[in-house]
């Protein structure tokens, strides 16, 4: 149920980048500010669009993170946690019906946060026109551009988590019934291709400091086309939601090739705090000498950026769901691998079955056994498997402390992460350009096999390209929403995510069973909290087969 009233409350966006001290979208702080008596001046607009950038870092600060359960779901990794903990995690890799009264709400926070950002996207909208612009009209359009956006951007989380979900353009304190999911799309489509025409188009080698963090015309041409795979994959439909078609999706996708300054990383694992400091111990190196090339490099075409100054008393600056992903209750510290709470335990097949020789394993699996960690919290650990993710993990110093807490003075390694979330790297935007046909695709392809250290393929099918998304983009919140779309009968999705074998919770072995069937039931979505459909007095109703 949306149930959120006028006031319009701002808070300050000051990201940091990792290992640095540099600000981005930083202003005057402003709380308990209200739409009534605000945006009247240009720099009221842009301090409200931080508030609205401020929206979108918090969607995953409560709850299930949208990246956590997209690969928790897919068929890379378990749900984990610990032995003591809840099932959360395992009924949702499992898209379990048995679900417990707790577990009913599973994605509640997320639903309200991304509301809260849509909220403050619209009401930023809904003002813009309060004064004369005068000169800066094209000022005042590509703040327009950042708001859409950010707005598009919660939109296409929510729509694919859920499906069935209110349709708000502005502000509203109505009960709002679930909207057709291709009015949803159908504004996707729209506020991207405005924030496309409109938004800030600087290639990455020329935007200033002060806008990074900002989203561009880059960003929104590369979520475009991400949108137009998963809808005309997901619905079997010929264009996105009547509004755009294939040739031109793939146009934007190739200026934003040709024109976007973007490049990959030379290194694969330098694009991770956790890897680079890895590969530094390979050197005999201290992880103090990592090449990490930092959070606004070449390959990054938009982020969620973070910082390490939440606290406890609401301010939610940092990466608040990176813990999930961290060894179970112990840090270790030759490799700067931090404390963390022992989701996404990663399917031991997955590393088994990884070409050695691609750097990307190495780089995406943290290997307990391989690489000589000493884990001696197992009888803690649920589904483990002896396998973890490495991309996004709380970051420790040589003696175990971490990072966030001992460096830069952060509250609690809970929340005061701050990797920033890459939500578009260069590499996904050429395997999308690929696969939408480009005359340059087998070249596309074979450059991001080529950083990877491996040779090169000499055709370029769908089933190519998949695998190559699989291996690239493992454990950054992508494959399970690859799977869905991959055929609209959900049927390869299911046999993927199918499995049997055994994990060990509590320090003994139990068995491990997923049944795509499950996903098929579902058709892959999530259960909409329970709260929320009590609250909107049965105006939303649950998904099929929860």
């Amino acid at each position: 149920m949306m149930n959120m009233r006028s006031k319009f409350t701002i808070t300050l966006l000051s990201v940091v980048s990792l290992f640095s001290c540099s600000d981005y979208l930083e202003t005057e702080q402003l709380t308990n500010v209200t739409s009534g008596n605000y945006f009247s001046t240009q720099q009221e607009v842009e301090t409200a669009l931080v508030g609205v950038y401020d929206g979108l870092q918090r969607v995953w600060s409560a709850g299930v993170a949208f990246p956590v359960a997209s690969t928790v779901m897919a068929d890379l990794a378990f749900g984990g946690t610990g032995a003591a903990d809840a099932d959360e995690y395992p009924m949702m890799d499992e898209f379990d019906q048995g679900r417990a009264p707790g577990v009913l709400n599973l994605f509640e926070a997320p639903w309200r946060n991304y509301y809260a950002a849509i909220f403050r996207a619209n009401t930023l909208l809904g003002q813009l026109d309060n004064f004369d612009w005068g000169e800066n009209v094209s000022k005042r359009n590509e703040i327009e551009a950042e708001a859409r956006f950010i707005r598009a951007y919660c939109y296409f989380d929510l729509v694919r988590l859920f499906e069935n979900i209110p349709l708000l353009e502005e502000p509203s304190s109505e009960n709002i019934a679930p909207a057709d999911p291709a009015n949803v799309y159908r504004l996707i489509a729209e506020d991207l291709l405005f924030a496309i025409e409109n938004a800030n188009d600087a290639p990455w080698g020329n935007i200033p400091d002060n806008v990074h963090g900002h989203a561009h015309k880059w960003a929104a041409q590369g979520l475009l086309g991400r949108v137009y795979l998963y809808y005309t994959g997901y619905y079997g439909e010929p264009d996105l939601a009547g509004v755009i078609a294939q040739p031109a999706v793939l146009n934007h996708l190739e200026d934003l090739v040709a024109n976007g300054g973007f490049a990959l990383v030379p290194t694969y694992s330098d694009l991770w705090p956790a890897a680079a400091t890895y590969t530094a111990a390979l050197r005999g190196d201290s992880i103090a000498n990592n090449t990490y090339v930092g959070e606004t490099n070449a390959e990054v075409v938009f982020a969620i950026k973070y910082t390490f100054t939440s606290d406890w008393v609401g301010n939610a600056d940092g990466n608040h769901w990176m813990v999930m992903n961290g060894l179970r209750n112990q840090s270790w510290g030759p490799y700067g691998y931090g404390n963390g709470w022992g989701a996404c335990s990663v399917r031991p097949e997955v590393y088994a079955d990884w070409d050695p020789a691609d750097a990307r394993r190495e780089a995406s699996i943290m290997a307990i056994n391989e690489e000589g960690i000493d884990f001696q919290q197992i009888n803690d650990a649920k589904e483990y498997t002896g396998y973890m993710t490495k991309k996004y993990i709380p970051t420790a110093d040589q003696q175990g402390r971490s990072i966030a807490e001992n460096e830069f003075g952060g509250v609690n390694f809970q929340i005061s992460q701050f990797q920033d979330y890459f939500s578009i790297r260069y590499a996904d935007v050429l395997l999308m350009a690929a696969e939408l046909g480009s005359p340059n695709a087998l070249d596309y392809i074979n450059q991001v096999r080529a950083r990877a250290g491996v040779g090169p393929v000499s055709s370029v099918t769908k089933d190519i390209v998949f695998e190559e998304r699989r291996l690239e983009l493992a454990f950054e919140g992508h494959r399970y929403w690859d799977l869905l779309r991959y055929d609209n009968t959900l049927n390869y999705a299911a046999e993927q995510i199918t499995y049997s074998g055994t994990v060990i919770t509590g320090g003994a072995e139990v068995q491990k069973v997923i049944d795509g069937a499950n996903l098929v039931r579902t058709r892959g979505l999530s259960q909409i909290p329970n709260n929320q459909i009590t609250l909107s007095n049965g105006v939303l109703q649950q998904n099929r087969g929860w």
